[in-house]
């Protein structure tokens, strides 16, 4: 199986196959999502604990290292490479959009400074690779981010992190939105369980991006000259 047939939604079944991809690293950046160790801490309560082990579990042993191999697969290629967090601007949190601020598991007040709003260590930006703050599941909705990628000449987004069903798909729309061309790297992605992340990679696939795996994305970066 390729990235190619891989992912198909009831809206794609025997469509064509898509052209082969090439990523030309002048023109695309790799982007890492929440990617947070807030979301890395197990519950206290016994019974979140377990359900949310898969979770963690895949983020440690697949989502994580894959991560960083992909980094530094960029960095040698010198693509930039872009970081988006969740972390507001007021300690109490007054700037969050609605989506952030109601009852729930959504519920999240990360002040910027906060050490559970930091990127996991294993994945920190190096010189000045751009961290964007959002308050917002679309990093492009709720920062300047489109701006600075026209700036750039950025037209390829590879997008990785975390939730595949929320963060990830809200900024993937908003890319493909503004017509930029997105790979998403399923196996550099979690959902809260693999049914919502599979789920999730179909329903985007084909319309807003090309979902892909890690080896196959290293495969279309163009050779520099």
């Amino acid at each position: 199986m390729s990235w190619k047939t891989n992912y198909r939604s009831f809206y794609y079944q025997g469509a064509p196959e898509p052209d082969d991809i090439v990523l030309d690293p002048a023109e695309t950046a790799l982007l890492v999502v929440d990617i947070q160790g807030v979301y890395l801490v197990p519950s206290e309560d016994a019974a979140q604990r377990d359900a949310w082990a898969p979770f963690r579990e895949r983020m440690n042993d697949v989502v994580i290292p894959n991560v960083a191999k992909l980094i530094d697969k960029c960095r040698s290629q010198e693509l930039e490479v872009m970081f988006a967090r969740i972390a507001c601007l007021k300690d109490n949190g007054r700037d969050r959009s609605l989506s952030q601020k109601k009852p729930g598991w959504n519920y999240l007040l990360l002040p910027k400074d906060a050490e559970e709003s930091s990127i996991v260590p294993e994945l920190q930006p190096q010189g000045d690779e751009i961290v964007f703050c959002k308050t917002t599941d679309s990093a492009l909705t709720g920062t300047n981010m489109r701006l600075i990628l026209q700036n750039m000449g950025i037209k390829n987004v590879i997008v990785v992190g975390i939730f595949t069903d929320q963060c990830i798909s809200s900024t993937v729309r908003s890319l493909a939105d503004e017509s930029f061309n997105v790979v998403v790297v399923e196996d550099c992605c979690a959902a809260a369980t693999k049914e919502l992340h599979d789920h999730e990679l179909e329903i985007i696939n084909m319309i807003y991006c090309h979902v892909v795996s890690s080896d196959e994305v290293v495969s279309f970066l163009k050779p520099q000259k």
